[in-house]
């Protein structure tokens, strides 16, 4: 017996579907499912497909204990690898590892592509999907299928969980009075933690600033701003967020001490520079034409909003692109070094780290 569902019907002859489709869908499932499924199922289901069919990796639908995860990780400690994972061309792929992590310890790099992890490949699963079974409890191991660059062979990288505590800030005054200054991520607390740093270049003997932003995946896009108020004038555009015509464009502008404007700058970024570190060194680059030695940074330029549901489950969506001052979208392309300076781990165990010495010379030059 054939069971009539006239809306289907419109939809495959004369007419494009509505909303009224997805009842008849659960009518025929509840009707014909032979194994039995609950209607939260189905809810969650259409959810995700819904979120899948945008074709943006960033947007993303959590149940309710998948947004509980995520909305504690942004405190700034979890359990896991210590890795942050974006895709590139369809690929899952490694932004970043975090400075002194499980996954920098084990050997994985900025750019490599994630194929399999344990014994499930990675081309079906979403971005958060992906991340979701690559976290675990501390002291468990995760083992990673990656393809990497100049590898002819796909490698296997075995990992040990770990809690992870995202890292700052490192200072360091080098040879002829540069600051050295490594930011490793724009957490909360990078805020603080940068200003205590500036207040020791200030006080310290330097003359030239090397601000360097390799392997830094972003965080938060006010530190980003609150950070570029030290190195432009007030009121400068430091990031535009295009809404695409869902509502207005959102301008940041700095509002700080402009206390290091006087130094000479040169900026280090590499592949996996991403998010909030496209945003400043674009900035810098726009305002001061400040010197960015290395590789191509990610490409990372959309802005996503976390919004909760009635049930406490998520949706995090991508609301906006972002623009450097000069109306350049970082997204996919990102931001190409004046000076590219190719770094491999051949190179570093020959050479040392040929990027910090291309940077440490340009900047003598200022």
């Amino acid at each position: 017996m054939v069971k009539e569902f006239p809306n289907i019907v419109k939809v495959l002859g004369e007419t494009e579907p509505t909303f009224d489709l997805l009842k008849e869908g659960v009518e025929v499932i509840n009707a014909k499912y032979a194994n039995g499924v609950t209607e939260k199922d189905l809810i969650y289901g259409a959810m995700k497909g819904m979120v899948e069919a945008l074709g943006d990796p960033y947007t993303v639908f959590m149940e309710p204990p998948d947004a509980k995860i995520f909305k504690d990780n942004v405190g700034g400690a979890f359990e896991g690898i210590g890795a942050e994972i974006g895709v590139r061309d369809g690929v899952l792929t490694v932004i970043s590892p975090l400075k002194d992590s499980p996954a920098e310890r084990a050997g994985l790099k900025a750019g490599d592509k994630i194929l399999k992890v344990d014994e499930t490949e990675t081309a079906d699963l979403s971005l958060d999907a992906a991340v979701q079974i690559i976290r675990g409890p501390k002291g468990t191991t995760v083992v990673l299928t990656v393809a990497r660059e100049g590898n002819e062979e796909n490698l296997e990288i075995s990992i040990v969980r770990d809690t992870i505590k995202i890292p700052n800030i490192k200072f360091e005054e080098k040879e002829d009075d540069i600051a050295y200054i490594q930011l490793y991520h724009f957490t909360e607390k990078a805020t603080k933690d940068f200003r205590d740093t500036a207040d020791e270049v200030l006080r310290s003997d330097a003359k030239r600033i090397i601000l360097d932003l390799r392997n830094n995946p972003g965080g938060f896009l006010e530190v980003a701003v609150d950070i570029a108020g030290w190195f432009l004038d007030p009121g400068l555009t430091v990031v535009t967020e295009d809404r695409g015509g869902k509502g207005e464009n959102e301008v940041y502008r700095t509002d700080g001490s402009a206390g290091l404007l006087e130094y000479p700058l040169v900026i280090l970024v590499n592949q996996g520079s991403a998010s909030a570190s496209e945003i400043l060194a674009g900035a810098l680059r726009d305002h001061r034409g400040v010197i960015l030695v290395g590789e191509k940074t990610f490409g990372k330029g959309s802005v996503q909003e976390l919004t909760s549901l009635s049930d406490k489950s998520s949706i995090k969506i991508t609301v906006a692109k972002w623009l450097t001052p000069n109306g350049v979208s970082i997204q996919e392309d990102g931001l190409m070094p004046d000076f590219e300076v190719k770094m491999t781990q051949e190179i570093l165990d020959l050479d040392g780290d040929v990027q910090l010495e291309k940077a440490i010379e340009k900047v003598k030059e200022l």
